[in-house]
């Protein structure tokens, strides 16, 4: 059974991008006779926006993507992710890190596992993160739905990775990786940017004995210059009077002309006739041999 999902960060509205990437996990589903799943990623209070994540969710039904079953949202999930947070530690595979910002700019993004083998900090009242060990980790391999075979090296690429904040948050990658097990995803369709988290939710998702999905990371979408659309960047947000307009944009950057007779049909009769015609390899230009390109520019 396929189980799919789409999971947004409430830290403002939709924008085209976001769009784009919820439709093609939304078409990826309904073509194959899955459930869809909508997730709501608000565990990072500092950086949310007070009334987005409801903003958001009028925005997909307002564009005819209706999702299956209740919300769920990462907020209400911290138990879980303490539970596997605790289990990761019994087992040893995580360990305290007080290393400061200051060193750890100069490490340039690879975790040289400085703190691995310190006996402290690590008491529950000392305030510190917590990474989860990748030395003993093998190459991570999957072949991705879009962009073939990929295969990474953790502990060169990356390091030991923080799953628990100094702030006492749980890092993205650990609530993430619990929540497709809690859910039974099967499959992970979303945006090339998020192309390198894969091997670390693969770590994870072993480490705590949890089947894993099949990912797919789709083209983002990118500005003239080629920067990607982002709410970073100042995205706008995608206008709900249009969204007919919006979701035909959107099928056209997929590579999907609906009929002539389709114009001006509402947006999930759009979807729905895209999603009998589509095809993973519309991705990938239609020509055989094309791989699927890193990013589309958008006007």
């Amino acid at each position: 059974m396929y189980v799919g999902r789409f999971a947004p960060s409430p830290t403002g509205p939709l924008h085209l991008g976001s769009l784009f990437a919820a439709v093609t996990s939304y078409l990826d589903a309904r073509a194959h006779h899955g459930t869809w799943l909508v997730r709501m990623e608000d565990i990072d209070s500092p950086r949310e926006v007070p009334g987005a994540a409801d903003t958001i969710l009028t925005q997909l039904e307002t564009h005819g993507l209706n999702w299956d079953g209740p919300v769920l949202y990462q907020s209400r999930r911290i138990p879980a992710y303490r539970e596997a947070w605790h289990q990761l530690r019994a087992d040893g595979l995580v360990y305290p890190c007080n290393c400061s910002r200051k060193r750890l700019r100069h490490l340039e993004g690879i975790y040289d596992g400085r703190c691995r083998t310190k006996t402290a900090p690590g008491q529950d009242d000392i305030p510190c993160a917590w990474r989860v060990r990748t030395d003993i980790a093998d190459r991570v391999h999957w072949n991705d739905l879009f962009c073939g075979p990929q295969q990474f090296d953790l502990k060169q690429t990356i390091g030991d990775f923080i799953v628990l904040r100094k702030d006492g948050l749980f890092a993205y990658q650990l609530a993430v990786s619990v929540d497709d097990a809690f859910q039974s995803i099967t499959h992970v369709i979303r945006g090339g940017d998020l192309l390198d988290s894969t091997p670390r939710q693969l770590h994870l998702l072993q480490l705590l004995s949890s089947p894993a999905p099949r990912y797919g990371h789709t083209p983002i979408l990118t500005d003239s210059s080629g920067l990607k659309l982002s709410k970073q960047r100042f995205a706008p947000a995608i206008n709900p009077a249009s969204a007919q307009d919006n979701i035909t944009r959107c099928l056209g950057l997929i590579g999907l002309t609906p009929p002539t007779s389709s114009l001006g049909a509402p947006a999930s009769e759009l979807l729905q006739w895209a999603a009998e015609n589509w095809h993973r390899n519309v991705l990938k230009t239609g020509e055989s041999g094309k791989k699927t390109p890193a990013s589309i520019a958008v006007d």
